[in-house]
């Protein structure tokens, strides 16, 4: 287990200050076909196109100007590229995330990364807990799917950086930051609560796309502050380090080492016969 102590709060988090305020931000522009409510900025670069406002709303926000959200971009671009770059804790390509209970941790997905059902999220009463997805290709949810919090804390940071492109599924209720490659694309009654939807990170091309019933909040009711954007902070001369908590998990295939090494040592046991 790996535990950090919380630095002064004069220091950047991972998500600078002008990044952070923004809850949706596209590429290659925003667009939302029914009544969806957004709370934070809304913005969209280089492609200055934000559609579908109203009927969609901005709550605790505005529709920020091009060269706010060019300068949101850059930031998200080198979160991007430093999450990118974190060592795996766990390897989970290939397995569908729903049914899990994760403790803070990075969870690495070489391809494709699926949520059919509950995600739980432990933090562990530990705060500035740190889980990330590192995804990549396409993340995509299932109707209905939910990612829970639970034993956490405001200064916690929950991150999905997706190589491609991210798809939440109808009625999914979901958690934290997607900072996706390419798009994002929410189905009717799809939600983010105390995160963001970041598109267009590389593909500048990728976009935001919104349905009706949506809601994307930085902040939440259930007492989440500032979007799950903790765990990491700026340090001098540039980049970041890790200032939250992680647990060490053995990789699926040490598991399944560990315990065959124990049923070959059963089996020897009982070969050898007892001692007389």
């Amino acid at each position: 287990m790996a535990v950090a102590c919380y630095s002064p709060a004069s220091a950047s988090l991972l998500l600078s200050d002008t990044a952070s305020t923004f809850a949706v931000l596209g590429g290659g522009g925003v667009t939302s076909s029914g009544a969806t409510t957004i709370d934070g900025n809304v913005g969209a670069a280089p492609t200055n196109s934000v559609t579908g406002f109203p009927p969609a709303t901005i709550t605790g926000g505005a529709l920020s100007s091009t060269t706010v959200s060019q300068l949101a971009q850059a930031d998200a671009l080198v979160a991007y590229n430093f999450l990118a770059l974190q060592l795996p804790t766990q390897v989970l390509t290939g397995v569908d995330l729903g049914g899990l209970t994760l403790y803070p941790g990075v969870y690495k997905f070489a391809t494709s990364a699926q949520l059919t059902g509950v995600l739980t999220l432990d933090s562990q009463g530990v705060s500035n807990s740190v889980f990330l997805f590192e995804i990549g290709s396409t993340l995509t949810t299932a109707s209905s799917s939910v990612v829970s919090l639970i034993n956490g804390d405001p200064a916690d940071g929950v991150y999905w950086q997706v190589g491609s492109s991210a798809t939440l599924g109808d009625s999914t209720l979901f958690l934290g930051n997607i900072l996706a490659n390419t798009s994002i694309t929410l189905a009717p009654f799809a939600q983010i609560a105390c995160g963001r939807a970041l598109a267009g990170i590389n593909a500048t091309s990728g976009a935001v796309t919104m349905a009706d019933g949506n809601r994307v909040a930085i902040n939440d009711g259930s007492g989440c502050v500032g979007g799950y954007g903790g765990g990491y902070e700026s340090v001098s001369g540039g980049g970041f380090r890790l200032i939250g908590h992680l647990v060490d998990v053995p990789e699926p295939g040490s598991l399944a080492l560990l315990a065959l090494g124990l049923a070959g040592l059963g089996l020897a046991r009982r070969r050898q016969g007892p001692k007389v």
